[in-house]
C-alpha cells in the first residue's frame, strides 16, 4: 500500500516508467496482498478481468503474475471455479529445471515423438504406491527418436479423476507438465526425482532397439500438488548412447 498527498491508503500498482517487465511488478504486487493478509489462506483473490481494470494491464499480464505464484505454491487455480490462495508462507531455495537433449553435436538430426500407447490402465503395483491409489489410471508411452532411431522412451501415469477430458489431449506436442498446470484440477506444486541406472527388459527394450540385459538411464518423477496429493507419475527410459540429461538450479524470487 502507498499514500497519497492526504494520508488515505491506495492500492499500489504497476510503474509503467520501470525497466522491469510488468508481469514480474504484478507477481510482487500480488504476493504482497498474500502476505499481509489482504488475500487470506484459501479465498478466491478477484477474477482476471477484476485485476486487469484495477491495474491497468492485459489479460495476458495478469495471467503470467498469477502462473508465477501458482508455481510457487502460493495460488491454486481450480477449473470452473477460479483462483485461491493456498499458501501465506515464503518460498525459500532453489528451484529445478530438467531437461533431455539428443547428442545432437556437428550434425543436423531429426527428433521426432511418437506415442505407443494411451488408454486406461489398472495401475501396476509400483505405480500404485507411487500415486498412492488402486483406482484406474491413465497411462501414456512415448517414444523419442533421433535420425529415426529410439533415444529413450517417456510413460506417463495420471490419476484419471485428476484430468477431465484426459482422453482427448494431444500428448505429443504438449509436455505433461504443462497440460497438469493448465487444465488438471489440482496443480503441481512439487516434483520428486530420482535417477537410477536398471536394465532394460520385455517391451523397454525392444522399444529402445536393445538386446535385453543393456543398463539404461530411468528418471523417476513424481508430481505432487500443494496439500501433497500425487497428480502424476514420469519415468523415462533412455540409451545414454543417444541423449544426455541436463539439470539447470536457479533461486527463486
Amino acid at each position: 500500500m502507498m499514500q497519497n498527498e492526504t494520508g488515505i491508503l491506495q492500492n499500489k500498482t504497476v510503474d509503467r516508467f520501470d525497466q522491469e517487465k510488468l508481469y514480474i511488478q504484478l507477481t510482487r504486487i500480488f504476493l504482497e496482498e498474500i502476505t499481509a493478509s489482504r488475500w487470506k489462506l484459501a479465498q478466491k483473490i478477484p477474477t482476471e478481468e477484476e485485476l486487469c481494470k484495477k491495474h491497468d494491464v492485459s489479460k495476458i499480464t495478469v495471467r503470467q503474475a498469477i502462473n508465477n505464484l501458482v508455481s510457487d505454491g502460493y495460488l491454486m487455480k481450480i477449473q470452473g471455479k477460479g483462483t485461491f490462495v493456498t499458501s501465506v508462507l515464503p518460498v525459500v531455495g532453489l528451484s529445478m529445471r530438467t531437461r533431455f537433449t539428443e547428442e545432437m553435436f556437428g550434425e543436423e538430426v531429426k527428433a521426432e515423438k511418437e506415442i505407443l500407447f494411451r488408454g486406461i490402465q489398472p495401475p501396476p503395483q509400483d505405480v500404485k504406491v507411487y500415486l498412492r491409489t488402486d483406482d484406474s489410471i491413465y497411462q501414456v508411452l512415448c517414444r523419442r527418436t533421433v535420425n529415426s532411431e529410439p533415444a529413450y522412451l517417456d510413460e506417463s501415469f495420471i490419476p484419471f479423476h485428476m484430468l477431465p477430458g484426459i482422453e482427448q489431449l494431444d500428448f505429443a506436442l504438449i509436455s505433461l507438465y504443462s497440460i497438469l498446470q493448465e487444465k488438471g484440477l489440482k496443480k503441481i506444486f512439487k516434483v520428486i526425482q530420482t535417477i537410477e541406472v536398471q536394465q532394460a527388459w520385455g517391451d523397454s527394450a525392444k522399444n529402445l532397439d536393445l538386446a535385453e540385459g543393456v543398463p539404461v538411464l530411468a528418471v523417476h518423477r513424481l508430481l505432487l500438488s500443494p496439500d501433497n496429493t500425487p497428480v502424476g507419475y514420469t519415468r523415462f527410459l533412455g540409451r545414454s548412447d543417444r541423449y544426455k540429461f541436463q539439470t539447470e538450479f536457479e533461486r527463486i524470487r
